[in-house]
């Protein structure tokens, strides 16, 4: 299913300014990785989710607002969502950590469904 077995990674965040940045900088070595936001200038794509292997979110609400606008894409994707509020800035040492706490759990439930 996954290329060379890298998977594509969309990480996805209200601004794209703070989670889903901190999360594309943090596993970009192990994954392809891009991030997006849902309520900035410039909001994620329908090509950026075609790209996407697998699509995370950082709180339930994005998964709902991603099914209202992209529908059809919603029901071909996997996507999966961290519960990481909007309380971190950019890189911030918790909120690395936390993120790297998540991916664990979130690698583990993608190892066992493939």
């Amino acid at each position: 299913m996954f290329p060379n077995n890298i998977m594509k990674l969309l990480f996805i965040c209200n601004q794209n300014k703070h989670r889903s940045k901190t999360a594309e900088l943090i596993f970009r070595k192990e994954y392809e990785t891009k991030s997006a936001g849902l309520y900035n200038e410039k909001p994620v794509t329908e090509s950026q989710l075609k790209w996407a292997d697998i699509i995370i979110v950082m709180e339930e609400l994005q998964r709902t607002e991603l099914a209202k606008r992209f529908p059809k894409i919603y029901m071909q994707k996997r996507i999966l969502s961290m519960n990481i509020p909007d309380v971190y800035s950019f890189n911030q040492p918790d909120l690395r950590e936390l993120l790297k706490n998540k991916m664990e759990e979130t690698d583990e439930f993608i190892l066992a469904t493939h």
